[in-house]
């Protein structure tokens, strides 16, 4: 990695505040949005009400082992513009507390959709080494 490239913090927890925080602007419609996956750690609801910013939930599909659908993400940032700017989009990988692991396909599908939706892409990979689905492999966003 490249020096420059790299951030360092307390701990998981103060690095996910800290970006998020750089991010949360405006008021009324142009107010952050801040698109969180539910279910989810409670870390990310607790800064996103801490820094006023607003929390557009995206639910996660509990029948399809809480696979994230990109048809899902479209539904949340659609609705969440007509009262807010959504500009942050948090995907836990692997999931916390679900356990889902995210395929390389769904991965590059999730990049697309941020950057076709001008949202700033947050990925927490914290749980990386925590796989025990069998069949299931960890697969990075950078």
């Amino acid at each position: 990695s490249d020096p420059d490239n790299i951030f360092l913090s307390t701990g998981a927890s103060d690095a996910i505040k800290n970006m998020i925080k750089l991010l949360v602007r405006g008021s009324g419609r142009d107010q952050t949005g801040v698109m969180i996956p539910i279910p989810q750690y409670p870390l990310y609801s607790a800064v996103v009400a801490e820094l006023n910013a607003v929390q557009v939930n995206y639910y996660l599909d509990e029948d399809n082992n809480w696979a994230l659908d990109i048809s899902e993400l479209e539904r949340s940032v659609k609705e969440a513009r007509e009262h807010c700017s959504p500009r942050v989009l948090c995907v836990i990988n692997p999931g916390n507390p679900t356990g889902q692991v995210l395929s390389k396909e769904n991965i590059q599908e999730i990049i697309k959709f941020a950057a076709r939706e001008h949202l700033f892409l947050m990925a927490d990979e914290v749980y990386q080494d925590n796989i025990y689905a069998p069949g299931c492999a960890f697969h990075s966003f950078k």
